[in-house]
């Protein structure tokens, strides 16, 4: 097949009441220079239609695999053999409407590396979907954002429905597993601006649904691989078991030195300055391993000033609670030591090891107000409404 602008991938399970709608769909708002690829693993007669739909239309291809399953390697299947320099990925069942396209194109042509269809922003709807299936895909997507740094910016993260261009994921080792492929995209893809266009999801007419726990177990399984891939989202976790390892040396000696009757204030000054040397080596040598922008020395210096500000934190609000409102001494310190602990990993990577870099992705976000096309540009932190 000669080389086409859009290529939209389309995998299949046992579809054999859709695929021949949603080609019809596609059909009749895309008039030309497109395809589409079905990547099937059915064991049911879908890929009998699918051989005949394309003997019959000469935009669509399929390829069936026999040894494979599963959907977010189909997806990637589907990568290999698509011919445009545009990509889209959809579902067969038609909740997800193919009149969408002509706008997720029109984002591409306006610059976009990404469009993804949203139903979380005005204008969007999530209705196609039952209660359950709300709270399960609301659940999924949280997860993904506190786990994924690259996902939190992104309304609908876990959307099946999204356009991107090829060269994207052109030297991305895609490794997905189960079903969410977009996260996969955006974590592993170069890409400086992402669009986000409003849309409304519909209910299934035809099949049934493939969720399963085995699938939701794979959505967790694969976030864990991103991490792990991830030395920008390993760092918390990282930090986080060094910080419960000085919790624990924290405790200890407070522990201790209050047994000598020490007087409280000194006992948690003392415990605090001994954990905090403690979680300089631990977190030079672990959490920030690969950052060696100045020496040991300003990297400690660093890391001490940071670190007095934050026992100067886990002091005064163990003051609070233990003085002011009569906690138990050691519930009080442990208040102190976990508002310390977000105060020291902020700094500390804004600062002593000078990881934060600036953010060059440029999130925006499509609305239909008044009847007006309109949009919200978000790049970081700070919003800019144009």
């Amino acid at each position: 097949m000669k080389t086409c602008r859009l290529s939209i991938i389309i995998p299949t399970y046992n579809e054999r009441d859709n695929v021949l709608r949603i080609a019809e769909h596609i059909g009749n708002t895309l008039k030309n220079s497109y395809e589409i690829v079905f990547v099937d693993d059915s064991n049911d007669d879908t890929p009998e239609i699918l051989q005949y739909l394309s003997k019959s239309d000469p935009h669509l291809r399929f390829e069936h695999r026999h040894k494979e399953r599963g959907l977010g390697t189909a997806v990637v299947r589907g990568f290999e053999i698509a011919s445009g320099d545009v990509i889209a990925v959809m579902d067969a069942d038609l909740q997800h409407p193919p009149e969408v396209l002509l706008s997720m194109l029109k984002a591409i042509e306006s610059g976009a590396d990404i469009v993804i269809p949203s139903r979380f922003i005005p204008g969007g709807n999530d209705g196609g979907l039952k209660l359950h299936r709300k709270i399960v895909s609301a659940t999924a997507r949280y997860i993904g954002k506190a786990l994924i740094k690259k996902l939190r910016p992104i309304s609908d993260s876990t959307s099946g429905f999204f356009m991107f261009r090829k060269d994207v994921i052109k030297e991305a080792e895609l490794q997905p597993i189960g079903w969410k492929i977009l996260i996969e995209v955006l974590a592993r893809g170069k890409y400086t601006r992402v669009i986000e266009i409003p849309y409304q999801f519909q209910a299934r007419t035809a099949g049934e649904s493939k969720m399963s726990a085995q699938e939701q177990w794979n959505y967790i399984r694969h976030l864990m691989r991103l991490v792990k891939d991830s030395p920008e989202d390993r760092r918390f976790f990282y930090f986080s078991l060094v910080g419960l390892s000085g919790v624990f040396v924290n405790m200890l000696i407070y522990f201790f030195l209050t047994m000598l009757n020490l007087e409280v204030r000194i006992a948690g000054f003392c415990s605090a300055f001994v954990a905090m040397l403690v979680n300089f080596v631990l977190n030079d040598k672990i959490t920030w391993a690969y950052v060696k922008t100045n020496s040991v020395w300003s990297r400690g210096s660093k890391y001490i000033i940071t670190s007095l500000i934050g026992i100067g934190i886990n002091v005064g609000v163990l003051d609070f609670f233990y003085y002011q409102l009569q906690f138990n001494h050691l519930l009080s310190n442990l208040i102190g030591i976990s508002c310390a602990v977000f105060w020291n990993y902020t700094i500390n990577n804004l600062w002593t090891w000078s990881t934060a870099k600036h953010n060059n992705t440029i999130i925006e976000r499509w609305t239909v107000q008044n009847g007006c096309e309109s949009s919200v540009e978000k790049t970081g932190s700070k919003c800019q409404y144009f």
